[in-house]
């Protein structure tokens, strides 16, 4: 009901990329600087596990240096299903291929009601968090996200807030990796059977990302996301709690608020930089683990292809 990227087979839009496809594109975004590749790709009926394994061994064999951030924990546990393996056993083939973290996606929001509303058919948020804290223990660092501004209740986006704090605390307490940052995403319901939401106003993406920051204390950084937010609230926020306003981005296939309508949403470094000291901050260009980037060319476009 939620997402308007959904098709099935044959549908209008769908796709599927060879890994020799992957690959090449991981390279000649490698080429021109990218410090990370981020993969996310839907729950494929057919294709097998080892489709996955050679595309992250494709990638680390051509871009021995570029992170590899991939799959949610959705996509994990389908592996988990169609390769008859443990989540841990799972994560463990993935990371000897060549992945270095995971993304945030599929968290939506963490409550049974909103759950059964709209996300039915999804997993729950019991087996998220199994993933998480499996791939914590693992010493594999993730993100974390929350879906907001459809069904929702504020209370509800708390009780989401305050179960991720509880995760992270845990991991911080027992595991060698933890959650990197979070990101609070707009929900944008243009063509999904939710269009006849409003959707969030801007006062709630700042509101919502204040809150993310004063309630997840033990969560290093509060990310931006422009592509979701927008430029111009993405810089204000930067004033309400957010460190992050996140790569220049290229291809990205989900959202189209930005790129009048297209998966080609570049925005160029210089540009970013512009935007940060505007807003009264220092930009520092990071790798996805929050290790600050230090290019001998200065002159150097800095890229980070979908990095949710």
């Amino acid at each position: 009901k939620f997402c308007s990227f959904y098709r099935k087979r044959g549908e209008d839009g769908a796709y599927e990329m060879p890994v020799e496809q992957v690959v090449a594109t991981a390279k000649k975004a490698a080429d021109t600087g990218a410090t990370e590749v981020h993969i996310v790709g839907g729950l494929h009926p057919w294709l097998k596990f080892d489709y996955y394994l050679d595309m992250l061994r494709g990638i680390r064999q051509e871009c021995p240096d570029l992170h590899i951030k991939a799959f949610t924990a959705i996509e994990i546990i389908h592996f988990s299903r169609i390769a008859h393996l443990s989540i841990s056993e799972v994560l463990t083939h993935l990371r000897e291929a060549g992945l270095g973290s995971l993304p945030g996606g599929g968290a939506e929001i963490f409550d049974e009601r909103v759950h059964d509303e709209i996300f039915k058919g999804k997993v729950r948020e019991d087996r998220w968090f199994e993933v998480h804290r499996i791939a914590h223990r693992l010493g594999i660092y993730t993100n974390a996200t929350m879906l907001y501004g459809h069904v929702e209740t504020p209370a509800e986006r708390i009780g989401h807030l305050i179960k991720l704090r509880e995760l992270q605390a845990e991991s911080l307490s027992t595991s060698p990796a933890s959650f990197n940052c979070v990101i609070p995403l707009s929900f944008i319901p243009e063509q999904s059977e939710l269009g006849y939401l409003p959707g969030p106003t801007g006062l709630t993406d700042l509101r919502t990302l204040a809150v993310s920051r004063l309630m997840l204390n033990n969560i290093a950084h509060v990310k931006a996301f422009w592509i979701m937010q927008g430029i111009g609230l993405s810089q204000l926020a930067l004033d309400w709690g957010c460190d992050d306003l996140d790569g220049t981005v290229v291809w990205y296939d989900i959202t189209k608020r930005q790129g009048n309508g297209t998966v080609h949403q570049e925005f160029h470094v210089n540009d970013i930089k512009r935007l940060i000291r505007e807003a009264g901050r220092v930009p520092v260009e990071r790798d996805t683990l929050y290790h600050q980037v230090k290019r001998q060319d200065r002159n150097q476009t800095a890229i980070v292809i979908q990095p949710v």
